[in-house]
């Protein structure tokens, strides 16, 4: 077998070839791919068995980083919790697998990045140096009734925060307009400052906005008018995933975030979703990880795997910056800095 090429963006045969893969997610569609161009400047590229002008059986989508900050690199996916590869045939994966080795050596890359959300046919035994990072990954069955779905939600922690913001009658604000954007950009910035992090580039979720139209939405969570927090959701046939989430921490008294994470779950068990994907955690977060245990959700582990030449080569230098460079920040500046920085991570 030899393995081709294609670009997704370009080649409808990659629509065509996902909206029949049962493991295809959010992330594997075009609309993540040209969000990811145009804000980033990544190449998306597709590997797969298939023929030039066949149909697509198989395939495993990337995205080509090139940083003088970070190296070279092929990713599945820049800012994706998970991107299956869609290979059902063992022998298909260890041609594809073996070419991406070869890859790193014979075009000098950092490290190829594979983010499954689960084993697949043909999965590589991986040495050392192979076995990426891991995380924690939720998810919520919204196939129960919805007084089942909030009876799994922990009474004190969540059930009786989403009490209050009722009683302190906050509101429930929904779509995609400019001034919602700016309401849940504002609460970005707190929360990043908060974690001494440079916000993403407002421009990203613009271009979001702008190529999943009725498959994204804002929520934010107001009391006389003023935004306490703020989550962005993606919807992708029967599963709604939440991506991004901010707040200010003044208020987390009030209860705006479980206010809205049960609003997110309500609307999506009436519209007949099936699940509720929470995405990653960081292992070491126990905080967040607790707080999507107590929504309810069953959890796993994301094994990442990167193929590099050497230990030192799979590293991140970009997580080693400094935090305080950034604690010392005014405002403009730190959004500067996320712009700046932001390509060079994915």
């Amino acid at each position: 077998m030899t393995v081709h090429s294609l670009n997704p963006l370009h080649d409808s045969r990659w629509t065509e070839f996902i909206n029949a893969q049962k493991s295809a997610s959010i992330f594997h569609t075009t609309a993540w791919l040209k969000a990811l161009w145009l804000t980033y400047g990544y190449e998306p590229v597709v590997f797969t068995t298939s023929a030039p002008g066949a149909t697509l059986t198989n395939g495993i989508v990337f995205c080509r980083i090139a940083s003088w900050l970070t190296g070279r690199r092929l990713v599945s996916l820049p800012f994706a919790d998970h991107c299956q590869p869609l290979v059902n045939n063992a022998g298909e994966a260890e041609e594809i697998v073996a070419f991406l080795r070869r890859s790193v050596r014979e075009q000098t890359l950092k490290y190829v990045e594979i983010r499954p959300l689960h084993s697949w046919p043909g999965a590589p035994q991986l040495d050392a140096r192979e076995k990426g990072v891991s995380f924690c990954f939720h998810v919520v069955d919204l196939k129960p009734d919805l007084g089942t779905l909030f009876g799994n939600l922990q009474k004190s922690s969540i059930q009786g925060r989403i009490r209050r913001a009722e009683r302190l009658r906050l509101s429930c604000k929904r779509g995609r307009s400019e001034l919602l954007l700016q309401k849940f950009y504002s609460l970005v910035l707190k929360t990043r400052r908060r974690h001494n992090l440079p916000p993403q580039p407002i421009s990203w979720f613009r271009n979001l906005i702008g190529c999943f139209g009725d498959s994204l939405e804002i929520r934010v969570a107001e009391q006389n008018d003023k935004p306490l927090a703020a989550i962005l959701t993606l919807s992708h046939r029967h599963t709604l995933v939440y991506k991004y989430g901010a707040s200010d921490e003044n208020y987390h008294h009030c209860g705006p975030v479980p206010f809205l994470l049960w609003d997110a779950i309500r609307e999506g068990k009436q519209a007949g979703l099936s699940e509720f994907d929470l995405g990653r955690s960081d292992l070491d977060n126990s905080g967040l990880i607790t707080f999507k245990d107590r929504l309810g959700a069953a959890s796993s582990i994301l094994r990442y795997v990167r193929f590099s030449r050497s230990h030192r080569d799979s590293d991140d230098r970009a997580r080693h910056i400094p935090k305080w460079l950034f604690a010392c920040m005014p405002d403009g500046l730190l959004t500067t800095a996320g712009k700046l920085l932001y390509r060079h991570i994915g």
